[in-house]
């Protein structure tokens, strides 16, 4: 039975989520199997504006942290010997991997 595994990463660190995919492209051209991507999706945005001044007196000046969600998308045929060998992959702290079977 061939299935359909559509492989989600999201990280706040694209270098650590770029390795990730990388190991996943590896496993998928040793074993043979077809695969689509790595898919970038919209990198989300999260932007906190905060007032310099501890006291609220004073010039009006702001400071802007950001931090940026980087996200793709992975599909790749199925199949168990595969999927045994995908999650065996290292996976560092800020990423977050989901696995879906279509």
């Amino acid at each position: 039975m061939v299935s359909k595994a559509r492989i989600r990463l999201w990280s706040t660190n694209v270098h650590n989520l770029n390795y990730v995919c990388e190991q996943i492209k590896e496993i998928a051209k040793k074993t043979g199997v077809k695969m689509r991507g790595p898919i970038p999706l919209p990198t989300k945005r999260l932007v906190v504006p905060v007032r310099k001044s501890p006291c609220g007196e004073g010039s009006k000046t702001w400071d802007k942290w950001e931090m940026r969600i980087h996200k793709r998308i992975i599909d790749i045929v199925a199949d168990e010997r595969v999927m045994r060998h995908i999650m065996r992959v290292r996976v560092p702290e800020d990423v977050y991997v989901e696995i879906e079977l279509i």
